[in-house]
C-alpha cells in the first residue's frame, strides 16, 4: 500500500511540475490564462472499516483550473491590436457562414485580403450590426457577424452649396476700369477660393471675385477652373432705400453677370441681388469628364434681414479676411485609419473628411469561466460546465472595456512559479525518497530465513 501512495505522489508532484513549466513557457503569450494544480487525498474505506485508524491511499489530481485574472496590458502602434480590461471574451468564427464560434482573450487582430478583422489563425472577429447614430442594433449572438472594414466610403458627392463669410475692406475703391477682366488684377479688389467637386468625384477650383461698385456695394463674380460662370438675375431681396442694388457689371466675356452685395453704413450686410445667388449649369464646358451638366452651386451669403447675424459677410475698416468657406461636396474616400472605442464601436476615417461607424466589436461572458474547454492557440469554447455564452456590449454590465492599440499579456507571475517550481521539485523528491525506503523495507523482508 505504501508503494502505491508514494507512487501517488510522485504523480502528484509531476502533474505540479508539469502545470508549472507550462506557465512558465507561456509567460509571453498574448492572452495565456495561468493554470494551478488542484489535489485531493485520497480515502477508500468499507462499512464495517474502523475509520479512526485509517491512513488514507495517497493524491488525487482533482482539476488543472485556470486563473482568469487580469493580466497587465501593453500598448502598441496597431489600432487592431485589442485588449480588454475586465471580464469577457472576443467571439471568433473560422470562416464566414460558420457557427463554429471559439473565445479568446488573444487580441492580436488585423486584416485579411478581404478587408475582414482576424486573427494570426484566420479567425474572424464577430461584432453586432449597428443603427446610422452608432447605437447597436442587436446584442445577440445570433446576429454577430464577421467585422469588415470597407476601403471606400461609397460614391462621391457633387456640391450644392458653398457657404461664404467674409470682411470686405469699407475703405476699398471701385477698380479705375470699369469693366471686370479675372485675369487683370486691377479691375477687382480682392478674390478667394474652394474646392469643389462634381457627381463623379472629381476636383474643381471655384472662385470668387470681389469688385467694389459704390459706397457700400460690391459686385460678385464667380468662376470654375478659370472659366466664367453666370449668376443668373433674379428677383432682389430686400434691401433699404438708402442702397439701392444697382445691375451687376459685365465681364470681358459678354452676357457673363454677377451678383450685388449691400451693406449698411455700421458694416452690417442688408441685401443681395438676385435674393438666390445660385450659379447656371456648370455644363459640359467645365464638367467635360462626363459628369452631371446640370449641377449647381448656391452661394449662401447667410442673409438675415431682420438684424445683423455672425454668420453674414461684414464690410469694416479692416484687411480682407475670409472667415468660412464651407462646401458640402465630397470626392471619393479612402480608408485614412480606424478608431475603437472603449465600448468596441468600429469608426472608419476617409480621406475626403468623412467617418462611419462600421459595428459593435462583440464581448462575451460565461457563469463559469473555468468551465471553458481549452482549444489552443489561446482559444477556449462553451461547454456545459461553462453555461452559455451570454452577450453584450464592453464597458456595460460586467463587461470590460476594450482598449485598442493594446494587447493583454499572460497573467503568468514568473517569479511565483519559480517558487512553486522549487516547491514541486522538493516534493516529487520527498517522494521519491518515500518511494526508496518502501523498496528498501521490502529487500529486508525477502532476505529474512
Amino acid at each position: 500500500m505504501s508503494f502505491n501512495i508514494a507512487l501517488s505522489g510522485l504523480n502528484a508532484a509531476q502533474k505540479d511540475l508539469d502545470v508549472t513549466s507550462n506557465n512558465i513557457a507561456n509567460v509571453n503569450t498574448v492572452g495565456f490564462k495561468e493554470s494551478r494544480a488542484e489535489f485531493v487525498d485520497v480515502y477508500a474505506s468499507s462499512l464495517l472499516a474502523a475509520g479512526k485508524t485509517k491512513v488514507g491511499d495517497g493524491v488525487l489530481t482533482a482539476d488543472v483550473a485556470q486563473q482568469f485574472s487580469q493580466g497587465s496590458i501593453q500598448f502598441t502602434n496597431n489600432a487592431l491590436d485589442l485588449a480588454i480590461t475586465g471580464n469577457g471574451f472576443f467571439a471568433t468564427v473560422p470562416e464566414l457562414g460558420s457557427l463554429e464560434r471559439s473565445y479568446t482573450r488573444a487580441g492580436q487582430f488585423k486584416l485579411n485580403a478581404d478587408n475582414f478583422v482576424v486573427n494570426s489563425q484566420g479567425g474572424h472577429l464577430l461584432g453586432f450590426p449597428i443603427n446610422p447614430d452608432g447605437s447597436s442594433s442587436s446584442v445577440s449572438l445570433s446576429t454577430a457577424t464577421p467585422v469588415l472594414i470597407p476601403t471606400a466610403s461609397g460614391a462621391p458627392t457633387k456640391t450644392s452649396e458653398v457657404d461664404i463669410r467674409m470682411n470686405l475692406p469699407a475703405g476699398d475703391v471701385a477698380p479705375a476700369n470699369p469693366v471686370f477682366d479675372p485675369t487683370d488684377p486691377l479691375t477687382f479688389n480682392n478674390s478667394t477660393s474652394v474646392t469643389i467637386f462634381d457627381s463623379l468625384g472629381d476636383s474643381h477650383v471655384m472662385t470668387y471675385y470681389f469688385v467694389k461698385a459704390s459706397a457700400n456695394q460690391w459686385n460678385m463674380f464667380t468662376a470654375v477652373d478659370d472659366v466664367m460662370v453666370n449668376v443668373p438675375t433674379g428677383t432682389s431681396s430686400t434691401i433699404t432705400a438708402d442702397y439701392p442694388a444697382p445691375a451687376p457689371v459685365q465681364t470681358t466675356q459678354a452676357g457673363v453677370q454677377g451678383a450685388v452685395l449691400s451693406f449698411n453704413s455700421s458694416g452690417d450686410f442688408v441685401g443681395q441681388n438676385p435674393a438666390l445667388i445660385q450659379t447656371a449649369p456648370l455644363g459640359i464646358g467645365i464638367l467635360s469628364n462626363g459628369a452631371d451638366p446640370t449641377q449647381t452651386v448656391i452661394i449662401d451669403f447667410n442673409l438675415d434681414t431682420a438684424s445683423p447675424n455672425p454668420n453674414e459677410p461684414t464690410q469694416f475698416a479692416s484687411n480682407f479676411e475670409v472667415t468660412a468657406l464651407k462646401q458640402d461636396g465630397l470626392a471619393v474616400g479612402r480608408l485614412t485609419g480606424i478608431d475603437i472605442g472603449g465600448d468596441g464601436l468600429v469608426r472608419a476615417t476617409y480621406s475626403n473628411g468623412t467617418s462611419q461607424p462600421l459595428a459593435r466589436i462583440a464581448l462575451v461572458n460565461f457563469a463559469n469561466e473555468q468551465g471553458l474547454t481549452q482549444v489552443g492557440n489561446s482559444n477556449w469554447k462553451e461547454s456545459l460546465v461553462s453555461g452559455e455564452a451570454l452577450a453584450g456590449e464592453g464597458g456595460s454590465g460586467t463587461f470590460g472595456t476594450i482598449n485598442s492599440s493594446a494587447l493583454e499579456q499572460s497573467n503568468v507571475n514568473l517569479t511565483t512559479e519559480l517558487i512553486d517550481l522549487i516547491s514541486a521539485q522538493r516534493n516529487f523528491q520527498a517522494n521519491s525518497r518515500a518511494l526508496e525506503v518502501d523498496n528498501q523495507l521490502n529487500q529486508t523482508i525477502l532476505q529474512i530465513r
